[in-house]
């Protein structure tokens, strides 16, 4: 009998997904665990595996559709097998289903150096009628991206003409519906600070070779983690909810670290009990964290019980931030690039490496003052690390 390939349940709170895109078409072999579908959440994003080896029988929801857990996508099972009739949860009302792709607009493979194509970029190109022979591919292997085709659009645009509009992706309207929902929930102000950076810089370069070679993998970031752990223990009150009107305090630090996707978006992966941690086993599983958010790869729990968050905007070169909260924590945590400036030390002019700290939080639950003694305390151990 055909094996059902089902929506899972990816988290307590998860009670849907999209489809973003299959990986195997009908009438392919797959075998049992091989990635057969990526899905999309508000929390993360994941590849899911087939439950049975087998071919591909029937892909009943197309890429881009929304539909609630448990929800049957498709079927595994024998050539010839009979699919049992078994009628589909249908897709999130807001969430139209998106028309399959004409077979007219998937290229042929072997044009583009033995290159897949993707769908999104198949699509792209029929709507603007691309031909794709004309299309330089920057991806790996001469591979054409998404990116390419826009500029190719671009480049091929009369001046001052809208060239392409584009729907917002899964992980971009989750994005949106959280980031509206923090600015409506909680009151944000944001205070900064400047901290002196020449000890942590010194550190870092005695124990960087030595944490490449043991994979600790060892960045500014776990630094700041170290820290912003160290000023939670000092002041729990940043390290707490709302709930109604009492405020809760969380006996765990755990410390999201936003990690960027690119255009795709951002996703927040969790260091758990990071007051706890060794600096170099901070650092790795901070670099693990990464590495899988980068690949696809992490898992819910990966993204949840965050009670704290770090967004470090200076690896992009930015210098000062406000981030917005990550509802429904009280406080985030910004991190501008490390540049040296002149500072006055003792009246005198000196360089130092030097970096702006700022501390956006819910104006519901702390004050100003505590605030400050918070990026105080963070300012503290990082000036004097040791």
């Amino acid at each position: 009998m055909p094996t059902e390939i089902i929506m899972p349940k990816l988290g307590e709170s998860v009670v849907e997904g999209t489809v973003s895109k299959w990986l195997l078409s009908e009438g392919e072999s797959v075998q049992q665990f091989d990635p057969i579908v990526e899905v999309t959440t508000d929390k993360v994003d994941t590849e899911i595996t087939a439950s049975a080896s087998g071919t591909v029988l029937k892909l009943l929801i197309p890429n881009g559709t929304t539909v609630q857990a448990g929800t049957l996508l498709g079927w595994i099972g024998e050539v010839g097998e009979e699919i049992p009739d078994r009628e589909t949860t249908t897709a999130r009302p807001d969430q139209p289903r998106t028309e399959t792709l004409p077979a007219t607009v998937s290229p042929d493979p072997s044009k583009f150096n033995g290159e897949f194509v993707s769908p999104v970029v198949a699509k792209l190109a029929a709507e603007h009628e691309v031909n794709l022979d004309r299309v330089r591919g920057t991806g790996q292997g001469g591979r054409i991206t998404k990116k390419d085709i826009k500029l190719f659009i671009t480049k091929s645009a009369p001046a001052n003409q809208v060239v392409s509009t584009q729907p917002l992706t899964p992980m971009r309207q989750a994005i949106s519906k959280h980031m509206v929902r923090s600015k409506r929930t909680s009151p944000h102000v944001t205070t900064v600070f400047e901290v002196e950076m020449s000890a942590v810089i010194a550190h870092h370069q005695e124990k960087k070779s030595q944490s490449d070679n043991d994979g600790s993998k060892l960045t500014l970031t776990a630094y700041f983690v170290a820290a912003s752990a160290a000023a939670l223990r000092a002041h729990p009150i940043v390290n707490s909810t709302l709930v109604g009107d009492k405020i809760v305090l969380k006996a765990e630090v755990n410390i999201g670290v936003a990690v960027s996707l690119g255009e795709e978006g951002l996703i927040v992966p969790v260091i758990k009990n990071a007051a706890g941690k060794a600096l170099r086993d901070t650092a790795r599983e901070l670099h693990e964290l990464v590495t899988r958010a980068r690949s696809r790869q992490l898992h819910p729990d990966d993204v949840q019980h965050g009670t704290f968050t770090i967004t470090n905007h200076g690896t992009s070169g930015s210098l000062l931030a406000t981030a917005i909260i990550h509802q429904p924590q009280c406080a985030i945590m910004g991190v501008g690039s490390v540049q040296k400036r002149p500072v006055v030390e003792q009246d005198t002019v000196v360089v130092r490496p030097m970096a702006y700290l700022t501390l956006t939080f819910d104006h519901r639950i702390i004050d100003g003052a505590t605030a400050d003694m918070f990026l105080s305390k963070v300012k503290t151990v990082l000036e004097n690390w040791d």
